[in-house]
């Protein structure tokens, strides 16, 4: 389709990485994704998080495993972000990841389906995904194709006492 990218089955991975600037919270990423076959994640974005970043992950863990990676060193299959959704293939998923001062929030079609307070805790990714930094978009032991990719910067929050 126009304006799609399609990861082949990868090695394990494959991915894309954005090598420019990017803003490091107060920022809000949309895209559209779905896992034409295979078993396993069809989003892996990796984003800032203050001067660290972190993985959302859908789909992971042989097919359904959803969270993100890393928290506090433990990663989206063993911390409180960890949930099981029932993955359909050759099905187009829309995603929002939003990072503001406070929070890290993740939609999937519209629906809120985590949000980390981001106070007290460390953000960190998983070795595999390093080269994905500051933001880049990766799918495991999957064919997937995603589009309308696209992130905005957010008006900073205004400080209340």
């Amino acid at each position: 389709g126009e304006g799609e990218l399609v990861f082949d089955i990868g090695q394990p991975l494959t991915g894309v990485t954005y090598k420019k600037d990017f803003p490091k919270e107060n920022f809000e990423i949309r895209w559209e994704a779905n896992r034409l076959d295979g078993s396993d994640f069809f989003v892996g974005i990796t984003f800032p998080v203050g001067d660290e970043h972190c993985s959302f992950i859908c789909g992971g863990w042989g097919g359904g495993v959803v969270g993100i990676s890393s928290i506090d060193g433990n990663d989206a299959s063993e911390n409180q972000t960890t949930q099981f959704k029932d993955i359909k293939n050759k099905h187009w998923y829309k995603f929002t990841a939003k990072v503001d001062s406070k929070t890290i929030t993740v939609t999937m079609d519209g629906e809120q389906i985590l949000q980390v307070p981001r106070e007290g805790k460390s953000f960190s990714v998983r070795g595999e995904v390093r080269l994905n930094r500051p933001m880049g978009y990766c799918v495991f032991n999957s064919k997937v194709a995603v589009k309308n990719f696209q992130y905005r910067v957010l008006p900073k929050e205004s400080k209340s006492n």
